[in-house]
């Protein structure tokens, strides 16, 4: 089966330029000048538009149990929604239950995942217990493909890890070149906050917010910067959402350390005052780190144009307003934590590319090139290339939208971004050549994604 996509211009993170795209089977056969005729089975009309890379989100939360409930998103609807936005890949959180093993952890995720998702997916581990069990899977992981580990400073006597116990799992993230992953919170002092707040009566959801000051991310985040300069792991803070840990993440990365870090749509987009809606409206935005107020967007962006934040990611993890955020009336802390946003990425990024805050380059780089490398995918994906899998979107950079959870596809009863018109539009979406979003609708399946063992992290140094 061949496929040509005519007439468009390629970007990649290197550059754009006019070419056609040939793709045979499920690679990328060649990149064609546009006077060069070939045949093919089937052409997509590209005239106008760009054609990139499949989007990688490298952090979802599909099935993910909290607070007595789970997200609202399965592999299946999940990464559905995921293709209509132009990502070709997600990966998602295996999470260690206290008590259990890293590797019975991942088997029931992958028992959840194989067979149903729609795009290829991977794994992260999320590392709740640290003991000697648990670090020596670690080297199991790895050798299964999954080689990065998420840690929390947050949420005592849930996820939270002692610095004691962070060090020691870096020491083994150092030993066999897997990246631990921080959500960096300081968790103890937040519980604190959030007792004093629910003493006084202060029960509405942008206690939330205001119950976890920036202030504290950035302290968070410059001590496991500490203990990874310490132990000498790489290290990847995920969601940064306060310009006080960016701050800190660029000062490690101007002496050299291997710290990277990502952000997250609704950082460069929502704020403090969403949070602050009436009517229990502002349930829809608790999620953690929370939102900040509108100062840090600026701050972000800057990090994003200087690479000091790598990646965008989502943190999608969907909760029904309805039956699941409500369970939260009354008290803040009960409030699921996670918003939805695998769909809109590559469309909300797209608006920084026409505000000027970033290039049409950067833009490729932060939604596929760069996770490709970060999490061991490249040069198979996050590239057009000859060789690469066949992930490529047709975008429309001139469509106009409007985002509303009337037309979303993840399985959620709300939007975050609510009557935002953007400008640029997914037109066409292939995964691994296979033609899955087009004018027509949804042409894929579910259980065309496949899993994907993944190598190092390409960045190290």
């Amino acid at each position: 089966m061949r496929l040509l996509i005519k007439g468009g211009t390629v970007v990649n993170a290197t550059g754009a330029v006019r070419a056609d795209v040939l793709v045979e089977g499920e690679t990328i056969a060649a990149l064609l000048s546009p006077t060069f005729t070939v045949h093919a089975d089937e052409v997509v009309d590209a005239t106008g538009r760009y054609v990139i890379p499949g989007g990688i989100d490298a952090h979802t939360h599909m099935e993910m149990p909290f607070g007595g409930t789970s997200s609202a998103d399965t592999f299946e609807t999940g990464t559905i929604a995921a293709a209509w936005g132009g990502t070709t890949t997600i990966i998602d959180f295996a999470v260690q239950a206290k008590g259990t093993s890293l590797l019975s952890t991942l088997d029931k995720w992958h028992r959840r995942a194989d067979g149903n998702c729609a795009v290829d997916y991977g794994f992260h581990m999320i590392v709740s217990d640290v003991d000697d069990t648990s670090l020596k899977e670690m080297e199991s992981c790895v050798d299964a493909g999954v080689n990065t580990f998420k840690m929390f400073m947050a949420y005592p006597g849930v996820f939270y890890a002692t610095d004691g116990e962070i060090l020691r799992a870096m020491q083994k993230a150092r030993e066999t070149g897997s990246t631990i992953m921080m959500h960096a919170e300081n968790g103890i002092a937040i519980d604190q906050l959030v007792a004093q707040a629910l003493a006084q009566g202060r029960t509405d959801p942008v206690e939330h917010g205001l119950t976890r000051p920036p202030e504290l991310e950035g302290e968070a985040t410059s001590r496991a910067i500490t203990l990874a300069k310490v132990t000498g792991a790489p290290l990847y803070i995920v969601h940064l959402s306060a310009a006080q840990a960016l701050d800190a993440v660029t000062k490690a990365r101007d002496t050299g350390q291997n710290v990277f870090a990502e952000t997250c749509p609704q950082y460069l987009y929502l704020s403090l005052e969403d949070l602050a809606k009436p009517g229990f409206e502002g349930s829809k935005y608790v999620a953690s780190p929370p939102l900040r107020p509108k100062e840090h967007q600026s701050e972000l962006w800057r990090g994003l144009r200087t690479n000091d934040l790598s990646v965008v990611s989502t943190d999608h993890c969907p909760f029904c307003f309805k039956d699941q955020k409500e369970l939260g009336r009354g008290d803040f802390s009960k409030i699921p934590n996670g918003m939805p946003g695998v769909e809109h990425r590559i469309d909300l990024l797209h608006q920084g590319v026409v505000a000027g805050e970033i290039s049409l380059e950067r833009w490729v780089e932060i939604c596929s090139t760069t996770p490709a490398r970060m999490f061991g995918l490249h040069p198979r994906k996050g590239v057009v290339a000859p060789g690469a899998d066949a992930d490529l979107v047709v975008y429309d950079p001139a469509a106009r939208q409007v985002i509303s959870a009337e037309t979303h596809h993840m399985n959620v009863d709300y939007s975050a971004y609510e009557g935002m018109e953007i400008t640029g539009k997914v037109e066409t979406v292939l995964s691994r050549g296979r033609v899955v979003v087009d004018g027509s609708g949804f042409r894929g399946s579910t259980g065309h994604g496949r899993f994907l063992s993944r190598e190092l992290n390409q960045y190290l140094v």
